[in-house]
């Protein structure tokens, strides 16, 4: 259990533009709470998998005393938004206080590295512990507990949530998967030979043949710094991947709605995926993260998107593995 052992006083929420629930200060909340601070960003896939346990642990222990702030840092442009931010805090039912760090310095002053990450706060306004990334949360809670009761030894807890999914369950198993590939020249992989053109217009042509975890453009494109941007109908991108379950963060044209056309070639839809009149497509109506296809185990498999109309911007994708059961 990552347990601060050391005297480290939580850095102060300063910098940010509170979305929900504020502004609130730290050292307004000693004594008299347990805080803490989840870094997320919302097109994050990682950070979304542990939000609902996130809302239960505000549910189980906001009228005992703990404080949660979610600390909104954003990784691509269209989220440093307040109106995109707020509409995830909407749609994923997020009721504690929302800071958006669009600048970073909450970020900074906590040296913080990844998302999500999690910081508990005690009542004299010291670092206990930290977890980053997934899972850990029976421990997590325990800590919760613990700082908790350390207020108020009358109080009484429940048992840690149960596994809210089948991989979070102890004995479970992650695969290799293809690594988060990136859609703009700052830190994408493309795979057409000639490379990418920067921050212009250009026609690409796909190879036909492709290889695992690099981005395959056909048609009219133009890769900025973190995103690929369609700029004419038929543009197309091909990927190969090996996953469970894969998911593109996507963003709409200024004009609104748009949908793209997917080739799954017998892959099981993801919760996005729509189908009508023989045609397997999303609606992008939103700057958001899309689920595309959910499997049920672990395989190596290729998609297409092709793009009705331009305007769509193409920025990450992320593959899941497919936690299991150990066998016996």
């Amino acid at each position: 259990m990552p347990v601060v052992k050391e005297t480290i006083l939580a850095p102060e929420l300063e910098g940010g533009e509170w979305v929900q629930g504020g502004p609130l200060k730290l050292t307004e909340l000693r004594d008299s709470h347990v805080v803490l601070i989840d870094f997320w960003d919302y097109t994050c896939v990682n950070c979304l998998r542990t939000l609902p346990y996130v809302a239960e642990w505000h549910r189980r222990y906001a009228a005992q005393g703990l404080a949660i702030i979610g600390v909104h840092a954003p990784e691509f442009s269209f989220a440093r938004n307040l109106g995109n931010v707020a509409a995830a805090i909407r749609q994923f039912n997020i009721e504690y206080p929302v800071v958006l760090d669009n600048g970073y310095a909450i970020w900074r002053a906590y040296s913080n590295r990844v998302w999500p990450a999690k910081y508990l706060i005690d009542r004299e306004g010291r670092l206990r512990y930290y977890h980053f990334g997934e899972g850990n949360y029976g421990d997590t809670e325990l800590a919760i507990q613990r700082l908790l009761h350390e207020g108020d030894a009358s109080l009484k807890f429940p048992a840690p949530l149960e596994p809210l999914r089948r991989d979070d369950r102890p004995g479970a198993v992650c695969y290799r998967v293809t690594p988060e590939l990136y859609l703009g020249y700052a830190r994408g992989q493309f795979g057409n030979p000639a490379g990418v053109v920067h921050e212009q217009a250009h026609r690409y042509r796909d190879p036909g043949r492709h290889m695992e975890g690099l981005a395959y453009l056909e048609g009219e494109w133009t890769v900025g710094g973190e995103s690929a941007r369609a700029e004419s109908p038929g543009a197309s991108l091909a990927v190969r991947y090996t996953a469970m379950e894969v998911n593109l963060v996507m963003a709409p044209a200024a004009a609104g709605p748009v949908q793209i056309d997917l080739e799954l070639n017998g892959q099981t839809p993801g919760e996005d995926v729509r189908s009508e009149n023989g045609r397997t497509f999303i609606s992008i109506e939103r700057p958001r993260m899309y689920c595309l296809a959910r499997n049920a185990s672990v395989e190596a498999e290729e998609l297409k998107l092709t793009c009705r109309e331009p305007g769509v911007s193409f920025f990450a994708f992320t593959f899941i593995s497919c936690p299991v059961e150990a066998p016996d």
